[in-house]
């Protein structure tokens, strides 16, 4: 018999699992709460639960938590964690702390099926999506990690779904764990705090607009579609009219009366100041802000970061047309847990680390 992994339910599909086992719907709740919220591994731990419901439960279910393969920190305070997902599996999520807030940095998929050639994420191929349990595991650990229990001031105040990986790609699985996320039951955060980055799935903004609005994030990093095409092949399917219409129609039920643009600034590729103005004339009908992102290189990747003096530039251009503009501190950037660097560790089903390979000897 099949054992059912609890951490792949939210609270409704968790209590229609006990519901089947004749049990009543608080049952759920008590059982969420001392999964997500006191971390408990097996269910001998859920002392207010009667002894013959735990035996039920160890014979149909468990906690399937991804097992940890490797934990680094960086001398900023950045720590990162590689999970073990199976089969040779492996992938890594964030923790950033800040003075006001802990952002914690997840990850959807095993490596990212989208091909954006900036990204060491992209360039290590595809594998697979994640589980729900997989997704939400990783929130799990970052709190074991870092010490958290009921009664502690909480550590972990924002998600961000940055991580290896489309969100939007893994639809079901993503809204689930955001489900968990935001349920008083589970980690209790704002929608305001949690926020999914995509790279313009508009089919998907669309569903998640009326399953489960969060914050918004996307991953723009071009002004026009001719560069937008070249560093983000999905633009060719998604080009930025239908993007930007996308994200007006998000707005309208978007816990923030924003959308945020992130704009990695690649040397001689996106950051003159024609570009910047380009972007002005783009949004000028989106409430928005842009995050300008300095490229984080990595092996092979062809692109270097754009200069302070540049990046500046680009700023004040936007900030003069009245556009909140921040540029993102470079955080974990010694242990490769910056912006674009996550690569984990994937068993390529696309062969793109072989074809990437190959760019690179062609070019030496």
């Amino acid at each position: 018999m099949t054992k059912h992994n609890l951490l792949n339910y939210d609270l409704a599909q968790l209590t229609d699992h006990f519901a089947q086992m004749g049990e009543k719907p608080f049952r759920a709740k008590q059982v969420m709460r001392w999964i997500h919220q006191s971390g408990a591994e097996n269910f001998e731990q859920m002392t207010d639960l009667a002894k013959s419901l735990r035996a039920k439960l160890e014979q149909q279910a468990v906690v399937g938590i991804p097992d940890l393969m490797a934990a680094q920190e960086s001398k900023d305070g950045t720590r990162k964690w590689l999970l073990d997902v199976g089969t040779g599996n492996g992938v890594e999520t964030v923790f950033i702390p800040e003075t006001e807030r802990g952002t914690l940095c997840i990850s959807s998929q095993v490596g990212c099926a989208l091909e954006c050639t900036f990204c060491s994420t992209g360039r290590q191929g595809f594998n697979r999506n994640l589980s729900a349990a997989e997704i939400i595991g990783q929130l799990w650990w970052a709190n074991k990690a870092l010490g958290v229990t009921p009664k502690n001031e909480r550590v972990i105040s924002n998600v961000v779904m940055m991580g290896m990986g489309e969100p939007l790609a893994n639809y079901d699985n993503v809204v689930t764990a955001l489900s968990i996320m935001l349920d008083d039951h589970g980690y209790g955060l704002s929608r305001r705090r949690v926020t999914v980055s995509t790279s313009g799935m508009v089919p998907q903004m669309d569903r998640l607009k009326e399953d489960m609005p969060v914050a918004l994030a996307v991953s723009l990093h071009a002004s026009n579609d001719k560069v937008r095409d070249e560093i983000i092949p999905l633009n060719k399917k998604y080009p930025l009219k239908e993007l930007m219409a996308a994200c007006n129609r998000y707005l309208a039920k978007a816990p923030r009366d924003f959308v945020t643009f992130e704009y990695v600034m690649l040397d001689g590729v996106n950051d003159k100041p024609e570009h910047a103005r380009e972007l002005i004339d783009l949004v000028k009908d989106t409430p928005c802000k842009f995050n300008l992102i300095p490229f984080n290189p990595f092996p092979n990747s062809g692109y270097e970061r754009s200069t302070n003096k540049n990046i500046n530039i680009f700023k004040d251009i936007l900030m003069e047309a009245d556009i909140v503009t921040t540029v993102r501190k470079t955080r974990g950037d010694d242990i490769d847990a910056a912006c674009g660097q996550l690569a984990g560790q994937v068993q390529d089903k696309t062969k793109r680390q072989a074809k990437w390979q190959q760019i690179y000897l062609e070019k030496q």
